[in-house]
């Protein structure tokens, strides 16, 4: 176990910063990293000794996150009234507004585009180590991830996301 410890702490980070990317909650974030590792932990005999075991953490996590989010789904999410947020007041910075656009329209993307623009854009996968991943042909890694940055574009620049209109 020593050894697994070794070479699953540098990974770490990474993951927690596409946990993070996934879930936009800290708390969650955390509980879906550790649900990670005692995952890789408890399967380490299956690993391949051969095989990159940060796609093989990024794969166990990614698959961890889409069955929570099926479930979620399925399940809805349930908030009494008395805890329901309030309504929180918007940042003033032009700047913050953007990245909560561009935020919100990734949020609209289907979880394949999602899953593929964190991958690629955010967290450094190779078309090759991302279609691995992901368990499809690289030429439909390209073609999904070419979809995906339209569509987002698409949506940031039509601003459909925006909750307030700027007023210059």
């Amino acid at each position: 176990m020593a050894d697994a410890s070794a070479l699953l702490e540098p990974q770490i980070p990474a993951l927690r910063r596409y946990a993070y990317a996934l879930l936009r909650d800290h708390d969650l974030a955390d509980d879906l990293v550790q649900d990670t590792l005692e995952r890789a932990l408890s399967r380490w005999a299956f690993r391949r000794d051969d095989g990159d075991l940060r796609a093989w953490l990024f794969a166990i996590q990614r698959n961890l996150y889409v069955s929570r989010w099926r479930q979620r789904r399925r399940r809805g999410t349930p908030v009494a009234l008395d805890e329901a947020p309030l309504p929180g007041v918007a940042p003033r910075q032009e700047a913050t507004m953007e990245v909560h656009d561009v935020l919100a329209a990734l949020d609209q993307l289907p979880e394949e585009q999602k899953s593929l623009l964190l991958l690629v854009g955010v967290e450094d996968f190779s078309y090759d180590d991302a279609a691995r991943l992901l368990g499809m042909p690289v030429g439909t890694v390209m073609s999904r991830l070419s979809r995906a940055r339209q569509r987002l574009r698409a949506i940031v620049e039509t601003g459909r996301t925006t909750l307030l209109r700027r007023v210059k």
